[in-house]
């Protein structure tokens, strides 16, 4: 006997980073853009490209390619922004797919570290795997509260720069 739970389909909207497949949920997706140039930000970490201002939102870019790890020639160009809790965030991805739907009862766990990981899932699809990302696990190791001292004209300041 099946539940309702291994029957139900996860919609999700995919995208290939470096040749792979991904997907997240597709209700934390708010848009799909072309185009566009982050901003720079001095100091981010290298998977984040820079904000973007969108709607008088400032969202970061978070370099997909970067922060999976994978390597591919050219620019990525399409920007998925997606809302992870309250905050808006923008996946700079190689293309867009659309959204499909996947049998929960099909996707299986990953492999991986688990820490800094941020697939929890992995579903075949057409010849392929597709691999189901979390938006929070995504951008969690990118945005943690600095807690390290900062150094300013000899003093030290913990977490604020006077």
């Amino acid at each position: 006997m099946t539940t309702a739970g291994e029957t139900a389909a996860l919609d999700a909207c995919c995208f290939i980073v470096a040749g792979h497949h991904f997907a997240v949920e597709s209700g934390c997706v708010e848009e799909i853009l072309r185009g566009g140039r982050p901003t720079r930000v001095p100091l981010a970490p290298p998977e984040v490209s820079g904000v973007l201002h969108l709607r008088g939102r400032i969202v970061p870019v978070i370099d997909m390619r970067r922060r999976l790890r994978l390597t591919a020639d050219g620019a990525a160009a399409i920007h998925v922004i997606i809302r992870a809790g309250d905050e808006w965030y923008d996946l700079l991805v190689d293309d867009v797919l659309g959204v499909q739907s996947f049998p929960r009862g099909r996707i299986e766990e990953p492999g991986g570290d688990g820490l800094h990981d941020p697939r929890v899932g992995v579903v075949a699809d057409d010849g392929h795997l597709v691999h189901l990302l979390d938006p929070q696990r995504i951008v969690q190791p990118l945005f943690r509260q600095r807690t390290s001292p900062v150094i300013t004209h000899g003093a030290s300041h913990v977490g604020s720069v006077a």
